[in-house]
Formats: structure tokens, C-alpha cells, sequence
């Protein structure tokens, strides 16, 4: 807890306002942010100075590991998280990729598990990493990115998060999490869950032991709407202790993740939070 409310606590100090074009408000800012999250112990770094819903982030990234770009899949999973940048953004709405209502398009998942070939057919990224973990394979390149430069144009939403890189020394994984841009008040708590999560699946369905997952993000801000609540709010209140987050073992498999899991697979034990606080979200 206490890194999150230090980063916050940091941007207000030594952030500098930046204009942001896409929302129209501007961003108090601080570049290099670099938290950790001890999977191994699991310390879940669910928020506890404000309620957080850990849910519909994991939600959200099981809808990543399946490929889904329709923000109604993401929906039946338990995450509206992609109703909005699928359905009212205004240039995504006018663009001519876009197939219908809640279409994302060739957005995160759709990039990690069919990456497209320019001489035809498509590379599953996640796949390779899965079948190499299993096998006590790691050739430093166990990467999955979302990130595909070529493809922007053709999916709502350019990705935040957008390479994650595992590692195995020994028996054990550890992973590195890059994020180009985050909305810290709003944004960090769900894309910590994430982050974690990540790591703690991983190992589980490769069979190794989790290490730490380390999260670098490059642009860390609040929005200028944002801030009274961060300062004389959340920053006022006392962390309670981490709670751990309580996985099914009988998930096994990246086909387990692709097929028969829902949200009822995961818990949290021993999770203490202050009241919530409802940040504005910018579109």
C-alpha cells in the first residue's frame, strides 16, 4: 500500500501539469514510476485506503487471455470496462474498421493471441510463453505485447499496459509489466490487481512458483478533476494490511482460462478498505 500512496503522494509534490488532447483536461505529471508486487508472499495489492472492486479487473484480463475484441464478451465476464471506449468515442465510432455496437477492435487480446503475419496467418504470443514455461523453457523473449503500431487504426483504444515479459530462474517466475500511461487514481489499483494476477495465473497453469511481479509505468498522472479527492481525501486515510487473493486450483491450463473459468474462481481473504471514493473517469 504504502507505494501506491507514495507515487500519488510524489506526483503531487513533483508533478508538472501537461495538457491532455484526447480528454480535453490536463494531467498533473511525473515520468518513471516503478512499483512491486510480492506474489510469492501474496500480498494482493488491493487498495485499501478507498473500496477497490478486484473483480472486473481480473475479469478484464481473463477477457485479454481469451483474445475477445467485443466489449460484450468483456460484459459477461463481469467487466464494463470497454463500454465506453467501444461505444462513445467519437473516432472510433467514425471509424471505418469499426464492425458494430461494442466492436473494440484489434485491441490487447486480439494482438496476444493473434498477432497478424504480414505474409498471411497469425502468431498466438501467449501460446509460445505457456508451452515454454511448462517445459522450464525460458529464452528471454517470453514476451506478450499488445503494442502493434501497424494495427492503431484499426481498434478503439491504443494499449496502456502493453508488454508484459516473464522470466524463470529455476522453478521460479517472475514477470515485468510495462505501461506506457496511467490514470493513477482511478486506473493503478485496477492494472496493480492485473499485473499480479498475471504472474500468480501464470504460474499456476505453468506449474512453477511465483516470484515478483514488477510494474514499470513511463507516464504516471492525475487529472486536474481528480485531484482534490487524492489530497484531502484518500492521502488522509491509513492503509489497512494486504489482503491475498484466493485462486481455484483446479485451474491448470491456459485452456482452462479459455474455456470454463469465471469469477467465481477467484476470492479475496482479509480484505479492510476505508469508504469509496468516485473518481471522475475521462473518456
Amino acid at each position: 500500500m504504502k507505494q501506491y500512496l507514495d507515487l500519488c503522494q510524489r506526483i503531487i509534490d513533483e508533478g508538472h501539469w501537461v495538457e491532455n488532447k484526447r480528454t480535453g483536461k490536463r494531467c498533473l505529471t511525473v515520468i518513471d514510476a516503478d512499483l512491486e508486487y510480492n506474489v510469492a508472499a501474496n500480498e494482493f495489492p488491493l487498495i485499501t485506503t478507498r473500496k477497490s472492486f478486484y473483480k472486473a479487473a481480473i475479469a478484464e484480463f481473463l477477457g485479454y487471455i481469451r483474445g475477445y475484441d467485443n466489449a460484450a464478451d468483456f460484459r459477461k465476464l463481469g467487466a464494463k470496462t470497454w463500454d465506453a471506449n467501444a461505444n462513445e468515442n467519437a473516432a472510433w465510432l467514425a471509424n471505418e474498421h469499426r464492425k458494430g455496437s461494442d466492436d473494440m477492435g484489434r485491441v490487447y487480446g486480439v494482438q496476444g493471441r493473434s498477432w497478424a503475419k504480414p505474409d498471411g496467418g497469425s502468431v498466438d504470443q501467449l501460446r509460445k510463453i505457456v508451452d515454454n514455461l511448462k517445459n522450464g523453457i525460458d529464452d528471454r523473449g517470453e514476451i506478450l505485447s499488445f503494442y502493434n503500431p501497424g494495427e492503431f487504426h484499426m481498434g478503439c483504444l491504443r494499449p496502456c499496459m502493453h508488454t508484459h515479459t516473464f522470466s524463470l530462474l529455476g522453478d521460479t517466475l517472475y514477470l515485468t509489466s510495462y505501461q506506457r500511461s496511467c490514470d493513477v487514481p482511478l486506473g493503478l489499483n485496477f492494472n496493480q490487481v492485473q499485473v499480479f494476477f498475471f504472474l500468480a495465473i501464470m504460474a499456476q497453469i505453468t506449474g512453477n512458483k511465483p516470484g515478483k511481479a514488477y510494474h514499470k509505468i513511463v507516464n504516471a498522472h492525475i487529472y486536474e478533476d481528480q485531484l482534490p479527492l487524492m489530497r484531502d481525501v484518500q492521502l488522509k486515510r491509513e492503509p489497512f494490511p494486504s489482503p491475498k487473493l484466493i485462486i481455484n486450483p483446479a485451474i491448470k491450463s491456459l485452456e482452462d482460462l479459455e474455456t470454463w473459468v469465471t469469477m467465481d474462481d477467484f476470492q479475496v481473504e482479509g480484505y479492510q478498505h476505508h469508504e469509496p471514493i468516485a473518481y471522475p473517469f475521462s473518456v
